[in-house]
């Protein structure tokens, strides 16, 4: 069922990138930056609400709390870089090379989190920096 997500989050994470090109264009990439979080936030709460699931705030550890909030900094400078890249390259270029995340994610989960690097994780990886590497250059 995950994969279901996964897949849903890649077709939305294009979508993204298209409306965003279109979207930028003579517009500060700051600023749009800015109300496209704006509109996240919204959405992001309102579901939270809409599914009553706001009460779960309370429980909520420091640790987690922390954790959140250095996920929630880091996704805003991706956005800040993402938005301006999109703005001064072109959205093919752009997009492919922004899921070196990808790649990034699994070393970082490797090293960081302890978890298992398999064979076919790690050849993912590997073609996926090539990739990069091939349209960068």
């Amino acid at each position: 069922m995950w994969w279901i997500y996964a897949l849903l989050s890649a077709f939305f994470a294009s979508l993204t990138a298209i409306f965003a090109k279109i979207g930028v264009t003579n517009v500060n990439s700051d600023l749009a930056t800015a109300i496209r979080t704006i509109v996240i936030l919204v959405v992001a709460w309102g579901i939270v609400v809409a599914r009553g699931e706001l009460k779960g705030i309370t429980d909520l550890s420091k640790h987690s709390i922390w954790f959140l909030i250095l996920s929630g900094l880091a996704t805003g400078l991706s956005w800040i870089f993402y938005y301006k890249a999109l703005q001064i390259g072109k959205v093919s270029q752009v997009a492919p090379v922004d899921k070196l995340s990808v790649a990034l994610t699994i070393i970082l989960s490797v090293v960081i989190l302890k978890e298992t690097l398999t064979i076919k994780a790690a050849f993912g990886a590997v073609f996926i920096l090539i990739g990069t590497i091939i349209l960068i250059f």
